[in-house]
């Protein structure tokens, strides 16, 4: 739909509710393959199939962790394909007009630190390549740069340039990166596990892997039970539905490109129940396999290929795994801050400017590593503010307006949205004593179980998302008195 007078401090053309659909459900498909097959992802999953102690176990864990996954996804992206805007637009609807900024930052904040947490996995894959050979082995021992090893250095930028490229003509090639990008890591994940599955001599989801091992591997996983317990295999699910926090806010920055909502329903059921599933089972057999050849749990797929006898092998798995890093960080880490970013200052920032800004921060940082030290707790601290976003923006879309949302209204300072100068106090409400209950408390105090940060996402979603709620029914309610 096109938008009549818009605001200029709320619109441009890339926050413009979209007009060409071109995603159908294979593009909707890849959005999950980009996101999840990555090292990271990789290794989530194989720490998770450790602590579900067996086979069934992990299946059930994970089954119903992807189907609350492929619900909450729906959500949001039912929501994106009917009003065709990107997160922070959408966010305007309960949290007004300018106070949308917030949960944009947030978003962005997050993901500018992932961003270059993963460019450095990616480019970690090739480093550990590389020094195979001896001359290269030499060079990244004796040089350095930045207080790091120059060749980590160059192919960190090297990594770092080519995601720029990918975003160079905006979304339609965002998608044709994705519709190989993600088939092309699937092979490679098949391949590396036939491959050490054929030299094992054996099938098998975990029962090489003594209990004790189990044990001594997950032990500081912050976890509680022992492996395959049930307050391990609720830990379990748990933690992977909360994997996608970030995605649950910004999925609509993709699902308003869907051709409609049969398509986004179609690609959303192969890419996240089925498709997380049959990721997690290959991760899993993986790693027993990867056990019973090499004597040890390699949780991080370079680690293992690194160990590879046939050089070939070594070269297609690291090149597999850092276009597979690559994905994820388009999808998660990229186009949500510019996006985000765009939507602060959309006369002065682009969709394409504002990706841009998300690298350059990314470069910035990698000198200092943050992802490296205890900077991670903060930033995941921040990251688990987007619970309460989450439940607020759903709560206000599905309950209170029942998925009816002036869409135009949304691009004006002065229409319904503008609630108090812009920023709608209730919203702010809510999020406050959700982010207290889901971050600030179980951070930074005793005063509740050690077990509540496991589910603290959960507990933003329904606190922030049940406050909300009850402060605009209330306000309904409230009888207008004439002057």
């Amino acid at each position: 739909m096109s938008v009549r007078n818009p605001s200029p401090s709320l619109y441009n053309e890339d926050l413009a509710p979209a007009e060409e659909r071109k995603w159908g459900a294979f593009s909707i498909f890849n959005v999950w393959t980009s996101d999840v097959h990555s090292l990271w992802g990789y290794y989530l999953a194989a720490s998770l199939f450790l602590l579900c102690g067996s086979f069934v176990n992990f299946v059930i864990a994970i089954g119903i962790g992807s189907l609350v996954i492929f619900i909450l996804m729906s959500l949001v992206g039912n929501a994106g394909v009917r009003t065709g805007v990107p997160f922070p637009v959408l966010a305007r609807a309960s949290f007004g007009t300018f106070g949308a900024n917030v949960p944009a930052l947030v978003r962005a904040v997050v993901a500018c630190f992932w961003y270059g947490a993963q460019t450095a996995a990616a480019s970690g894959a090739i480093v550990a390549l590389l020094i195979r050979n001896d001359s290269l082995l030499a060079f990244h021992q004796n040089s350095h740069f930045l207080g790091r090893s120059t060749l980590e250095v160059i192919c960190y930028v090297i990594v770092w340039g080519l995601q720029l490229l990918i975003i160079q003509r905006g979304m339609e090639t965002v998608r044709k990166f994705q519709d190989w990008a993600g088939p092309a890591v699937w092979i490679m994940m098949l391949v590396l596990a036939v491959y050490l599955v054929v030299k094992s001599g054996t099938f098998s989801f975990g029962s090489e892997i003594p209990r004790d091992v189990l044990i001594e591997k997950t032990k500081d996983a912050g976890v509680p039970g022992e492996p395959g317990s049930i307050a391990a295999l609720a830990a379990v699910a748990a933690t992977w539905i909360t994997y996608f926090a970030a995605l649950y806010l910004n999925f609509c920055d993709f699902s308003r490109y869907a051709t409609n909502e049969k398509a986004l329903r179609k690609g959303n059921l192969w890419g996240l129940p089925i498709n997380l599933l049959a990721f997690c089972l290959v991760a899993g057999v993986t790693t027993t396999a990867a056990f019973t050849v090499y004597g040890e749990v390699l949780l991080h797929p370079e680690m293992i290929s690194a160990k590879f006898d046939s050089w070939f092998l070594a070269l297609l798995a690291a090149l597999t795994f850092a276009i597979a890093t690559l994905g994820i960080n388009v999808v998660a880490n990229f186009v949500s801050p510019a996006f985000d970013f765009a939507n602060v200052f959309p006369r002065q920032i682009n969709f394409k400017r504002g990706g841009y800004i998300a690298a350059l921060i990314a470069l910035v940082l990698y000198p200092f590593a943050p992802w490296e030290t205890g900077a991670a707790h903060f930033v995941n601290f921040i990251g688990s503010t987007m619970g309460p976003i989450f439940g607020v923006m759903m709560v206000d879309y599905y309950l209170i307006r029942r998925s009816q949302l002036n869409v135009e209204a949304l691009y004006h300072e002065n229409g319904e949205f503008r609630f108090q100068s812009g920023w709608h106090g209730n919203a702010f409400i809510a999020f406050a004593v959700g982010v207290l209950f889901s971050s600030i408390l179980p951070t930074f105090t005793t005063i509740l179980p050690d077990w509540w940060g496991t589910y603290g996402w959960f507990f933003g979603v329904a606190i922030g998302g049940a406050i909300y709620f009850v402060l605009r029914m209330g306000a309904r309610r409230k009888p207008a008195f004439a002057s």
